[in-house]
Parts: C-alpha cells; sequence; structure tokens
C-alpha cells in the first residue's frame, strides 16, 4: 500500500468515527454552513462538535501550516481528504471569506506575523472577513477605486464607500482595497489593508435585491482610523503600500476559482435529484420514461454538463496543484459555475410550474425555490461580471486580439 492509500484509509476511518451523522445530509447551502466569527453561534449540537472534531484535526484549512492552525496536508492528501468527504455527503467543517480568499493572499504576501494571528484566527473560526473591493464607481473596472486612504503618521485615515459587501453586517473584519496615491496611474497607488469593523466610523447598510433577500451591503467609511500596525512584525497593510494591486489580482483569481469550484447543481437541485424531483411533478409514461421528452432530453443535458464541469475543476486543481497555477482559467470555472447555477434553478422552476413562483403575505421565502431562481440571476455579476470573464478567457487564456 503507497503512502497515499494508507493516508486514505486514515482518512476515511477518521471521517467515519468523527463526522456526525446530521452532518452527512449533502445539502449545503449558505444557511446551514458552519461560518465562525465573533457572532456566530453553532445551529446543532451536531454542527459543534463536527467543527471541533476537524479543528482539533487541522482540518478546518488541511493544507495550511501547522503553525498558522491547518494540517499541513500536501496537495495530493488534501484533494484525498476533500474525496472521502464528498463520498459521505458530508459539510465542511467551516466555510468563510478568510478560508477561501484572504488566506491564499496572506500566505503568498503577508508577515510571518500577520499570518500567526489572521490565519490562526480563521483557523480556528474565530474571525470572519468579507471583501471590500467594488465600488458604486469601480466594480468590473475595479482599478477606478477612489476610497481614500491617508498616511497620518501613527495611523491610516480612511473615507470612502464600498459596495455589494457580501456579509458586511455580520463580519468581523475586512480585507480592503484604499487608494494611498492618487497621481499614480489608476492600477498603481492601491494598497491592500485589513480593518477591524468596529472601528468607529464604519456604517453598513443592507441592499435588499429582487430576491427579497441578500447578503449583499453597503459600507461607509468615515474617518475611519486604522493602526499602522496591529503587533511588531504585524503591519495593517499587506505586501507593500501603493502595491496592493498584485495581492488584489492574487486574490481574485482565488476568489474566481472559488465560485468555479463551487459544484453548481449539486444539493436539491442537482442533476442526481432533478430526475426524482420531475418523476414525482410529471409521472412516467407508459415506457417507464418521464412524461415529458423535452424535459427528459434537458435534465439529460444538465447530467452530461455537471459531469464535463466537475471533470474539469479536478483536471485544473491537478494541474494547479502540480505547480502550473490556475491564473485566468479561473475565469473558465468562474463562467461556466455562474451559468450552470442559473439553468439549473430555470430547469427546476420549469419542472415546478406556475406553482414555483408562489409569493406569500410577507414576500418571497427566503431559500426557496423563486427566491434561489432569483438570487441566482446574480452570479453572473458577482465575483466579477461575465463579460469580463468572457474578456479575460479571450485574452489571457486564447490569446485572442483586442479588436
Amino acid at each position: 500500500m503507497s503512502d497515499l492509500e494508507e493516508f486514505r484509509a486514515e482518512v476515511r476511518a477518521w471521517l467515519q468515527e468523527n463526522c456526525p451523522e446530521e452532518m452527512r445530509d449533502g445539502d449545503i447551502t449558505a444557511e446551514n454552513q458552519c461560518w465562525g466569527g465573533r457572532q456566530w453561534e453553532f445551529q446543532s449540537e451536531a454542527q459543534k462538535i463536527w467543527f471541533e472534531r476537524a479543528l482539533a484535526k487541522g482540518y478546518t484549512v488541511p493544507s495550511w501550516p501547522k503553525e498558522y492552525g491547518g494540517a499541513g496536508l500536501s496537495a495530493d492528501q488534501a484533494k484525498i481528504l476533500d474525496e472521502e468527504r464528498q463520498a459521505i455527503n458530508a459539510r465542511k467543517p467551516l466555510s468563510n471569506f478568510g478560508i477561501s480568499m484572504l488566506g491564499p493572499a496572506l500566505l503568498a504576501y503577508g508577515t510571518h506575523e500577520q499570518k500567526k494571528q489572521h490565519l490562526t484566527g480563521i483557523a480556528r473560526g474565530e474571525i470572519r472577513w468579507c471583501q471590500g473591493y467594488s465600488e458604486p464607481g469601480a466594480g468590473s473596472d475595479l482599478a477606478s477605486l477612489k476610497t481614500k486612504c491617508e498616511d497620518k503618521g501613527d495611523h491610516w485615515l480612511i473615507n470612502g464607500q464600498k459596495i455589494w459587501t457580501s456579509n458586511a453586517d455580520i463580519s468581523d473584519w475586512i480585507f480592503c482595497l484604499v487608494r494611498t496615491d492618487f497621481d499614480a496611474p489608476k492600477h498603481e497607488g492601491i494598497t491592500f489593508i485589513l480593518i477591524d469593523m468596529a472601528s468607529e466610523g464604519i456604517s453598513v447598510k443592507p441592499i435588499v435585491l429582487i430576491s427579497g433577500h441578500s447578503p449583499f451591503c453597503e459600507t461607509f467609511f468615515d474617518e475611519v482610523k486604522v493602526p499602522k500596525s496591529y503587533g511588531e512584525g504585524n503591519p495593517s497593510v499587506v505586501g507593500e503600500v501603493n502595491r496592493g494591486w498584485d495581492v488584489a489580482k492574487n486574490l481574485l483569481v482565488h476568489e474566481r476559482g472559488m465560485l468555479g469550484t463551487m459544484s453548481p447543481l449539486k444539493g436539491t437541485t442537482g442533476p442526481e435529484n432533478l430526475g426524482k424531483f420531475a418523476v414525482e411533478k410529471i409521472g412516467l409514461d407508459a415506457a417507464g420514461r418521464l412524461d415529458d421528452p423535452a424535459l427528459r432530453e434537458r435534465i439529460a443535458q444538465a447530467e452530461l454538463d455537471n459531469w464535463a464541469y466537475n471533470l474539469t475543476v479536478e483536471r485544473m486543481t491537478d494541474e494547479a496543484n502540480a505547480g502550473n497555477g490556475l491564473g485566468a482559467k479561473s475565469s473558465m470555472l468562474k463562467y461556466v459555475a455562474s451559468e450552470l447555477t442559473k439553468r439549473g434553478t430555470e430547469l427546476r422552476m420549469d419542472i415546478e410550474g406556475t406553482t414555483a413562483a408562489t409569493i406569500g403575505a410577507e414576500g418571497i421565502e427566503y431559500g426557496s425555490l423563486a427566491n434561489n431562481w432569483l438570487y441566482n440571476r446574480a452570479y453572473s455579476i458577482l465575483g466579477g461580471t461575465t463579460e469580463v470573464q468572457l474578456n479575460i478567457i479571450s485574452k489571457r487564456v486564447l490569446g485572442l486580439p483586442s479588436q
């Protein structure tokens, strides 16, 4: 037995012994995941037990170094852990932007003390992070951001606004892009800074979307003082002042990779459930097939698309783990995941029929099919619009000319 085969056997046994049955439902949604943070409360005893056992093993961030709260697993070992977790339909013990976005950026650009404080806090579920990138006048053209950051000697002074700040109202800290030099070209003069959301002068206003609910917020900075340092060797700025675009680009790759590797058709809308759902709603014909040829074809196509997508994710992940990096290819995953997510809920709406759009007295029920269908339209915007992703793919993946 090879070392990896032995590791797989150990992981499989550990999961069977330590993951509670209640955490093996395979129904992973924004509402039932463990997010962590100062305001977080476990939804069940099983969720708490699963988190604590994974934390003790370093499995909340398995590939991070042990000194920062991880398990120090190799890329191949981390992949095996994820495969075995998915094989029993277990939820992730902890999910948040700190793990999927800020963490990789800090590992690449942070000082040891920055990593020690912030990565450890993320791994232990103590701090929940939000992302301060987009502004009212700087969305797809992010480098046009104007949130002002002034050097006041012993602190930074920040004034401006961010928008579409997911979960800012329930987050503890924000990783933020600010402009420290207004005379420099727009991709320069930007700084990447870490800010406690409890700082005086920060205010947050939730944004309600057509779906009736959303995680998005407006975030305002009014004379916000940010210390230059959170301790020796632990500056509030990540990387170099005025070179924050380097950090931002690194993080965007991980963000788009994260959005792209979230299987768009899993859970209650997945192809493994669409057929069963359709049979319940429509019934079978005399030959024992779904009694709607057009829907049969669409469900089969959804299964094929999902299968091809997951194989592509696996191939690109292996390439990245081999040291080739994901780079601009993350835009391919993000684009396809966005399209399949939208198509998946549209197909389920068609199967359900007119009752799918039922709206109650208090509006659209959060988490309902209609709510998800409306909210999923946002996937073509959040994390970089579809148009931007296609431009990146054409130029940086396919090498096509701009004109």
